[in-house]
């Protein structure tokens, strides 16, 4: 390359991802090719012209944020991260691309280090995602200014991510609020996997989007020059996101299986690749990337580099109290004023011993926490009344300018409003958490499973947790749920007894700065159950012994959430005929596991085991072993008062009383 054309065109650095991606698709012998090589012009100008990041700094709190919302195209994000030079994504990582203990998956889903946000597989979450992050960005500019946030979230998404019924619902609430930075680059190649989108796909995509109340540019997708205007006209938008419809072609450059659903899935074959590089110009062998051209992706990489130092000086000129705050709302910690809150209520609690349901307790939570913890910001699937999410006095983020409030109105939109805390979660600077009926953890699972396969705090407060929500009927009694969200690794389920415990559940679910938690709350009152005050959270450990027997221990009942008092009225029936009987709580299945076994066995004892809760018996055998019974549901519930349906399917003190009599 001579001196006058030592500064590479776009057109060749965009073809330095072509020829990563497809080098490292063919190595691995798996992998999607067609998308990297279709948006590598889209993304090229984003990363050397707009998007404000430092891979020197990669965690910096106002740095934009990308998805990539078609995370089956992840090789774009690892070249991209190679070629501007983030320390860790180094070109034999590239070269392992899908590999065992590689920094290159095959859909990763999130590393900043790396300078991935959010990146995944199921298609349609990146997208929604990405909404929360965005909402989170206005609502920390809200609190801390615009000297230290004030950035913009891009998202590439693919046809698929705008079919998924999700994306509709986050994009619906993202248009409602008018979240103006946040600026989706649409990948609209019109393939998929069966083949042309038109086998299913029909939508007038642009209007849909419109009447979502965003912005929609149409551009050809391969001209930078109009690729580089539309992201500008975009980010001068006051009131509305954007969508940006690029028209790329799949695989662009390869000369047989561009534009075609060939490239998708599949590597291009030896023979199409090398085609491929004589197609683009590019006469370098595979994984090689000339110096004039890594030197021009360093160089964007660096772009913001100026920008980040300015802001440290901001953030340096801060008061003690502003910068320990700004400090605590990003570190991703505990939050400092938790435990001290949380132990002033229990005590209060277990004094006054009020008969609150879970869902009154958690709400009553809240009311003490949410002050005491600004990052806390809450919302409900439209249920606020029945969810008990809002705190007194608290204003709602109502949007399109107005952002300070601490709580979101989803509307009916709860996998939409699980993706978006989600988000929340990963933008950083929020805690979130929000309500539905526990019902609808169905309809959340898919969010819920990838904050917790991403390590992420999201907060999930589920109310009306059984057949004790009653006249609603079986549609609305979840019977298999609690099972189901165990199932989920990494997940913390937590069902708690009553008021004492409740608190306790919060305070575990915001010190698990690495998981998520769903919070399991009845609708029906409950008696308090802990009227003596312990500093210590005994649920911490998952289970213990609440009431012990009198006596030799022979029978140990076992039981959560509500089905914990009638455990405790089975026990005075037990005790009274001289059978010593203790009684567990067991509010998380999961932090009990993580016990040793000495502790474990002190809590099972050696006895009669039987298990109490108001759902399957799936999953309870563990630890019932094999002599030990359970009360519980066998099949869907029906409709009728809570404390009909309990004598109805048998989940009684006097039940409980004949399963341990049976046993001994």
């Amino acid at each position: 390359m001579s001196a006058a054309s030592a500064q590479p065109s776009l057109h060749t650095m965009a073809s330095a991802i072509r020829a990563l991606s497809m080098d490292a698709v063919e190595a691995a012998k798996s992998g999607h090719p067609g998308m990297p090589m279709g948006m590598a012009d889209v993304a090229t100008v984003l990363f050397t012209q707009f998007l404000k990041f430092d891979p020197k700094n990669p965690s910096w709190p106002d740095r934009d944020r990308f998805v990539l919302s078609a995370g089956h195209g992840s090789m774009l994000i690892y070249s991209l991260a190679y070629l501007t030079g983030y320390e860790r994504m180094t070109i034999d990582e590239i070269k392992r691309f899908r590999q065992l203990g590689s920094l290159t998956p095959g859909h990763p889903e999130v590393d900043p280090s790396l300078g991935i946000e959010m990146t995944t597989g199921p298609l349609g979450q990146g997208v929604s995602t990405a909404v929360g992050m965005a909402l989170a960005e206005r609502i920390t500019n809200a609190r801390f200014g615009d000297e230290l946030i004030d950035h913009y979230t891009y998202v590439i998404a693919s046809d698929g991510d705008l079919m998924e019924g999700v994306s509709h619902e986050a994009c619906s609430l993202a248009g409602h609020l008018g979240l103006n930075r946040l600026i989706v680059l649409w990948d609209d190649n019109h393939i998929s996997i069966d083949g042309s989108t038109d086998l299913s796909f029909t939508d007038d995509t642009q209007a849909r989007f419109r009447s979502y109340g965003w912005n929609t540019i149409a551009v050809d997708g391969h001209d930078t020059d109009a690729v580089s205007k539309a992201i500008a006209q975009a980010r001068t938008s006051t009131d509305k996101p954007t969508l940006i419809a690029c028209r790329t072609i799949i695989g662009k450059g390869a000369p047989n299986k561009a534009n075609t659903h060939g490239c998708h899935g599949s590597p291009l074959g030896a023979d199409e690749v090398a085609a491929t590089r004589e197609a683009i110009g590019w006469t370098h062998e595979p994984f090689v990337v000339p110096d004039e051209v890594l030197s021009a992706w360093r160089a964007a990489g660096a772009r913001s580099a100026d920008a980040y130092n300015a802001w440290s000086s901001r953030r340096a000129t801060l008061t003690e109290a502003a910068g320990k705050a700004f400090d605590e709302a990003f570190g991703r910690g505990v939050p400092s004023a938790l435990a001290e809150t949380i132990v002033a209520f229990k005590q209060k609690v277990s004094a006054d011993k009020p008969s609150w349901a879970t869902r009154v307790a958690s709400g009553n939570t809240l009311e003490v926490l949410v002050p005491a913890i600004h990052e806390l910001i809450g919302g409900s699937a439209d249920l606020t009344p029945s969810n008990n999410t809002k705190v007194k006095n608290t204003a709602d983020v109502k949007g399109k300018g107005e952002f300070a409030g601490r709580y979101v109105r989803y509307g009916v939109r709860e996998h939409g409003m699980a993706t978006l805390m989600n988000g929340m979660t990963l933008h950083g600077g929020i805690i979130p958490y929000g309500g539905t009926f526990m019902q609808f953890a169905d309809y959340c699972r898919p969010s819920i499973r990838l904050a917790a396969l991403m390590k992420q705090r999201t907060v999930f407060v589920m109310t009306h947790d059984s057949i004790g929500l009653g006249e609603d009927g079986p549609t609305h009694q979840p019977v298999e749920h609690l099972a189901a969200l165990r199932a989920i690794p990494n997940l913390l389920v937590l069902r708690p007894a009553d008021a004492v415990e409740t608190a306790e559940c919060w305070q575990i679910a915001l010190e698990a700065t690495g998981s998520p938690s769903v919070l399991a709350l009845t609708r029906q009152n409950v008696p308090t159950l802990r009227t003596e005050h312990t500093a210590e959270n005994l649920s911490a450990r998952g289970a213990y012994v609440l009431a012990e027997a009198e006596g030799e221990r022979k029978a140990t009942i076992l039981a959560t959430g509500s089905e914990v008092s009638l455990a405790m009225e089975a026990r005075k029936a037990l005790q009274a005929q001289g059978i010593g009987t203790a009684v567990v709580s067991m509010p998380s299945w999961e932090l009990f596991d993580r016990q040793d076994d000495a502790y474990k066995a002190s809590v099972l004892g050696t006895g009669v085991r039987v298990g109490v809760e108001a759902a399957i018996r799936l999953g309870w055998d563990r630890w019932l072993g094999e002599k030990g019974a359970f009360v519980g549901m066998a099949g869907f519930g029906e409709s009728a008062p809570y404390q009909e349906l309990y004598k109805h399917f048998g989940i009684t003190a006097e039940a409980v009383v004949d399963a341990v009599k049976a046993r001994l």
